[in-house]
């Protein structure tokens, strides 16, 4: 599962699991936002915006050139038409993370994933997290495996036929 996956689960969580009902203070707000700078959390989204203009492209230019080529500049990257949006989007998952974490425990992430052993974390964390989702793929099916063997045969020396 890559990183980008696992943070939006992580997000879901922590929606549905309980953020504080309590508005996080304006302090807690711009440390939070700061850290879902340094997790370039906001970098993930931001890849996602140009691929999500592109499937709208056929249902809004309904394949006549002129708006076509309108459309590819109001949507270019960099146009102002993401800004609202990704603007949003970062107040929310800060919003999230200020709701999660303490003031000091926003810091003390922050602090962790600017030094550089949070940013090595941050760059291989895909590579990591692939790696360990086979690693407990490949482990399951060898315990299904060796189990169901185990299973089959003591309940044949039970008398059951199987």
């Amino acid at each position: 599962m890559s990183r980008r996956l696992l943070t939006i689960a992580g997000i879901l969580l922590l929606l549905v699991c309980g953020a504080s009902a309590e508005t996080p203070s304006a302090e807690a707000m711009n440390a939070a936002r700061k850290l879902v700078v340094t997790l370039r959390i906001a970098d993930q989204y931001r890849a996602l915006l140009p691929q999500l203009l592109l499937k709208l492209r056929p249902v809004v230019a309904q394949d006549r050139p002129e708006i076509e080529r309108d459309y590819d500049t109001m949507t270019a990257p960099g146009a102002e038409i993401y800004a609202p949006f990704f603007a949003s989007m970062i107040d929310q998952i800060a919003a999230v993370y200020a709701a999660s974490f303490t003031l000091d425990e926003l810091r003390q992430i922050e602090a962790f994933y600017a030094q550089p052993t949070g940013r090595k974390l941050l760059e291989k964390s895909d590579a990591l997290a692939q790696a360990s989702a086979q690693i407990g793929q490949d482990v399951s099916q060898k315990a299904t495996d060796e189990l169901k063997q185990r299973l089959v045969e003591a309940l044949r020396q039970k008398g059951h036929k199987l």
